[in-house]
């Protein structure tokens, strides 16, 4: 169930590209230093910023799909006794405070998902 996350993807190249002007600044600030000296320093100071930003972007809860996982439940699809997977929260869809929660085996959940992106519920 990995996938490719393309808003996570966009966000970090847009960020790459903010990071342009930020370190040309600063190897114009530190035009009078040597090039090597001002290169490592100024990739030090966007590594302080970026980090943090970068971090935001791949460990952000709210940039993807959250999912609970459960063994031995029964598939509320086909009600085979398997593992069990559902989506709790997603762009438009949240099931968080669901009291009576459905879970779905692999097979069905994947086929649920498609059916939630074609209605641009999920992610």
């Amino acid at each position: 169930m990995l996938e490719m996350n393309w808003k996570r993807y966009g966000l970090y190249l847009l960020r790459w590209q903010l990071s342009t002007p930020i370190l040309a600044g600063a190897l114009f600030a530190l035009s009078r230093v040597d090039r090597i000296t001002a290169t490592i320093i100024a990739n030090l100071a966007g590594g302080l910023i970026f980090f943090w930003v970068d971090r935001f972007i791949f460990m952000s809860q709210h940039l993807s799909v959250q999912w609970e996982v459960r063994d031995a439940v029964t598939c509320i699809d086909c009600g085979r006794k398997a593992r069990g997977y559902r989506i709790i929260r997603a762009k438009k869809y949240d099931k968080a405070s669901d009291m009576d929660p459905e879970y779905r085996c692999e097979e069905c959940s994947m086929k649920k998902t498609d059916d939630l992106r074609q209605r641009g519920i999920a992610v």
